[in-house]
């Protein structure tokens, strides 16, 4: 599992392991305008390169024009810095077709760092988005953050620091999320409201969660159909930095994968371990801490066909995030034991026979832990073998379209 795809080294992330070898160089502030001129006069098939340098910002930048490619020198070379913004919600706003950025990255927005939003053809490679200093809630809240994008190809890129996620796609489809690194974030990578992603060959540590699937509602639409696979996702012990009231902020320090009101959702083939509340948590809407009040009357609220099967977990369990978590670690464990690999708060939709329609774990050893949440946890308890041996149809993998056909 800890292939090179993994190393740090082998993807030059060298800030993405937190080391830098120098104090950052003062960022030139002349580049502002001449790049601002490139994405306003662009035209479909243009390739904007940005040089090799720490160049300064302070606004937004935005581009509107179907068929470009923005490309850097790399994402430790081509660095535009926006610590001093003043301006706009975001660093690099699209909203364009067929759109390309590579080899750069985005430091220290006021907001999101890189958002496209109402786009097909989407690919992000090596852009490396991070807020320099400690963690803390006045970061933006999206590193990476395509919504409302049919097509997308992220890979080899990195996030760090999001006082939401670093990695973030919603209300998508047919995504392919690759070779990436989150650090530092609350949600490390977050799937919501997405339709058939392929997340693979990720690490995702430091975060508060590593990779969560999400259902919420009132959006423009649901999702469904994801396959979280051969990733690492360890130590994602953080403490929580998220911006109170935002879903982010309810999910527990030492969350490995969490799935959340979410259907037909795989994981598998996956290193996880050392997550101190759980390494998987799957939960409904009920166990968010968020008011039914408003929730348009379509909304399943319910987790349904997720499939863990074939992972390593490892460690994990021992030391769970809040006084709740902790009491109920030494009611099914004592205090010197360890929640089970998988917590599952226990609501199943009445319309579904029961547990093994909600949750099927093939994994070895792994057990799960019912924590009776529609009780109130008046009486969690290890499941009995056998009530989540069960399968469900795998689901086939994410085919790029178009463009991205063969990518």
């Amino acid at each position: 599992m800890k292939s090179q795809a993994f190393a740090c080294a082998a993807l030059l992330l060298v800030t993405a392991c937190g080391q830098k070898d120098e104090a950052a160089a003062p960022a030139d502030a002349s580049y502002q305008e001449t790049l601002m001129s490139q994405l306003l006069d662009a035209q479909p098939g243009d390739t904007i390169e940005i040089p090799e340098g720490r160049f300064a910002f302070d606004r937004s930048l935005s581009l509107t024009v179907d068929g470009v490619t923005i490309k850097g020198a790399g994402m430790d070379k081509s660095v535009l810095s926006f610590a001093g913004q003043i301006a706009g919600a975001e660093g690099l706003f699209v909203t364009a077709n067929d759109f390309t950025i590579e080899d750069l990255a985005i430091e220290d927005t006021k907001g999101d760092a890189l958002k496209i939003s109402e786009a097909e053809n989407v690919i992000i490679r090596r852009v490396r988005t991070e807020w320099t200093g400690k963690p803390k809630t006045e970061n933006g809240a999206y590193g990476i953050y395509p919504v409302q994008v049919k097509n997308l190809l992220m890979e080899e890129s990195v996030a760090i620091g999001a006082s939401d996620a670093g990695l973030y796609i919603g209300q998508s489809q047919n995504v392919v999320i690759r070779n990436n690194r989150a650090e530092y974030n609350v949600a490390g990578i977050e799937i919501e409201n997405t339709f058939d992603a392929d997340v693979y060959g990720n690490v995702a540590t430091n975060n508060t969660g590593g990779i969560l699937v999400f259902n919420m509602p009132n959006l423009k639409q649901p999702g469904a159909r994801t396959r979280v696979f051969n990733n690492e996702i360890y130590e994602n012990n953080t403490k929580n930095f998220g911006l109170e009231g935002t879903p982010v902020a309810s999910v527990p320090a030492g969350s490995g994968v969490v799935i959340n009101s979410n259907d037909e959702v795989e994981i598998f083939d996956n290193d996880i371990r050392d997550n101190k509340t759980a390494n998987v948590i799957v939960s409904s809407f009920y166990s968010s801490g968020f008011s039914e009040d408003g929730m348009q009357s379509d909304f399943d609220p319910y987790p349904q066909g997720v499939y863990v099967y074939g992972n390593s977990f490892d460690g994990g369990g021992d030391n769970p995030d809040g006084l709740k978590l902790q009491a109920l670690k030494i009611a099914v464990a004592g205090p010197l034991g360890r929640i089970p690999d998988v917590l599952w708060d226990g609501y199943v939709d009445p319309a579904l026979t029961g547990a093994s329609d909600v949750l099927c774990v093939q994994n070895g050893e792994a057990k799960v832990l019912n924590v009776d949440g529609p009780n109130d946890n008046k009486s969690p308890q290890v499941a009995e073998d056998g009530v989540h041996d069960c399968a469900f149809d795998k689901l086939p993998a994410i085919s790029l379209t178009g463009p991205l056909s063969g990518l």
